[in-house]
């Protein structure tokens, strides 16, 4: 959360982040157009929210887990906690953006960031055995 507290000041903001993803970018695809670069910056900064609250997600449905049992448990209460707190902190997340000029608050991070963790915890919950069963293969769909 401290890393994307931080993230969310003007250290990370779209204009600073340009000054490495844009030459890297250029690198990567010789001969890019200016609204390749765009959308190519565009599409690494929004993967990175994806990314971020899809691990932080998971951190906190790791967190939830009880003491004492052997394989992490498919109660789904922990996964919605887990999902609600990844959704409230996205939104404290655009709150505290709001306060820096290079910064936006957006309604569509939120979306992303909630997606992210929406698709890690949607992962857990598939590859994690049927309650009950110490054995760690996914379940028949």
């Amino acid at each position: 959360m401290s890393i994307i507290f931080t993230g969310s000041t003007d250290l990370l903001s779209g204009a600073h982040t340009s000054r490495f993803l844009e030459p890297f970018l250029r690198w990567l695809v010789p001969g890019i157009s200016r609204a390749g670069l765009e959308w190519g910056h565009l599409l690494v900064r929004k993967a990175g929210h994806l990314t971020e609250y899809g691990v932080l997600a998971a951190l906190g449905w790791r967190a939830l887990q009880p003491k004492g049992i052997p394989y992490p448990s498919r109660a789904a209460s922990r996964y919605g906690l887990a999902f609600a707190l990844c959704v409230l902190y996205a939104c404290s997340d655009e709150y505290h953006q709001s306060f820096y000029p290079s910064r936006y608050a957006s309604w569509g991070d939120v979306a992303i960031d909630s997606a992210g963790a929406a698709l890690v915890l949607g992962w857990i919950w598939y590859r994690r055995p049927a309650a009950g069963k110490g054995s760690h293969e996914i379940p028949p769909p």
